[in-house]
């Protein structure tokens, strides 16, 4: 018997602001239709996207066949479907359809563009009343295999630091502040970062460009599914302006249409508090392909997928948006990154 090596590389853009990994799986059968599938739901998103694999085997190099479309795709001979679920038994069924995309970057898999299924629907508001659950299910069309997922979805949950409906904020304390919520159902993992959107103006044109820049934060766990725990971390607010004189000024990397030469000035506008939370089955994916420690680093397989291997969960965003106080568009303007300070503010 011939002895395989499969090797899997997530599709890593549909964890957005979770980590992707890379797993190594023993195949010891002469052949064998594995689908890999990855896919999250949430309710701030109108379209959702299931990324399906064929696992590639063969008596070559696994790089060779990662980069051969037809080696790892099953185009249209599979139906890919989303179910939604109620409490009391209703259902909404989506269909999705191929589609492609064309910002793949470089690496092991095909690129630039790569094969996804795609279903536009909108999770309805009131989503935590229904308790609905939302499954996949894939249907290969040549040889009736069914593979299936289902996952809950992250809830609502409340923000109480910074004060829901504050008019301005200032980065000016020397002491570390608070960022407070209460942790959510369903959620396990808050990815918590602060967005600061701000305007380019052009020195020629006078146009504006509206940009952003993340600080992200730390991560954190709460102790159960269940919500309603407490949860807070600290954070320093004097790092923010180290954090905007490192990304604030363009670089080439940031693939705009002009130089920070073209630059004239700067306006300060708002930030926002991004609390990205995964739900729990993506929560065990990650914690399972944390980078090793220690001597033993063999890495337990995981997967939620009945049928296939990959990864069906949740996640959800919440955000809480608040202007830029006036002592923070100052102390902005002596960081001698072409900020000025608003008219009137």
């Amino acid at each position: 018997m011939k002895r395989f090596v499969l090797r899997l590389f997530v599709f890593a853009s549909l964890l957005t602001s979770f980590a992707g990994c890379e797993t190594d799986f023993d195949v010891t059968a002469p052949w064998k239709d594995i689908t890999v599938v990855y896919g999250l739901i949430s309710q701030n998103d109108s379209v959702h996207y299931i990324k399906v694999n064929k696992a590639f085997l063969g008596e070559g190099n696994a790089y060779t066949y990662a980069q051969i479309a037809d080696s790892s795709s099953y185009g249209d001979n599979i139906e890919v479907t989303i179910i939604e679920k109620a409490k009391n038994g209703s259902t909404r069924s989506f269909a999705c359809e191929t589609t492609t995309i064309f910002d793949k970057e470089p690496g092991i898999f095909y690129y630039p563009e790569q094969e996804v299924y795609k279903a536009a629907f909108r999770v309805p508001g009131n989503y935590t009343e229904q308790e609905l659950v939302y499954s996949v299910i894939i249907k290969n069309k040549i040889t009736g295999k069914i593979v299936t997922a289902q996952t809950p979805l992250v809830k609502d949950f409340a923000i109480e630091t910074p004060r829901p409906g504050q008019q301005s904020i200032d980065f000016i304390s020397e002491n570390n502040q608070r960022i407070k919520w209460i942790s959510a159902k369903d959620g396990r993992r808050y990815n918590i970062a602060i967005r600061f959107l701000f305007a380019d103006v052009m020195k020629i044109t006078h146009d504006t460009v509206a940009r952003s820049i993340d600080w992200n934060l730390t991560s954190i766990k709460s102790s159960t599914i269940d919500g309603g725990e407490n949860l807070e971390i600290l954070y320093d607010p004097l790092s923010f302006y180290g954090v905007c004189k490192n990304l604030v000024p363009v670089r080439d990397s940031y693939n705009l249409d002009y130089t920070e030469e073209d630059v004239d000035v700067r306006l300060a506008d708002r930030v926002e508090f991004r609390f990205m939370v995964a739900g729990d089955e993506l929560n065990t994916y990650m914690e399972v392909n944390e980078p090793a420690t220690g001597i033993i680093q063999e890495k337990p397989e995981y997967t939620n997928i009945e049928n296939g291997i990959g990864l069906f969960s949740c996640r959800f965003t919440k955000i809480a948006s608040i202007p830029v106080g006036s002592r923070t568009q100052e102390k902005l303007v002596d960081e001698d990154i072409k900020f000025i300070k608003k008219i009137g503010k």
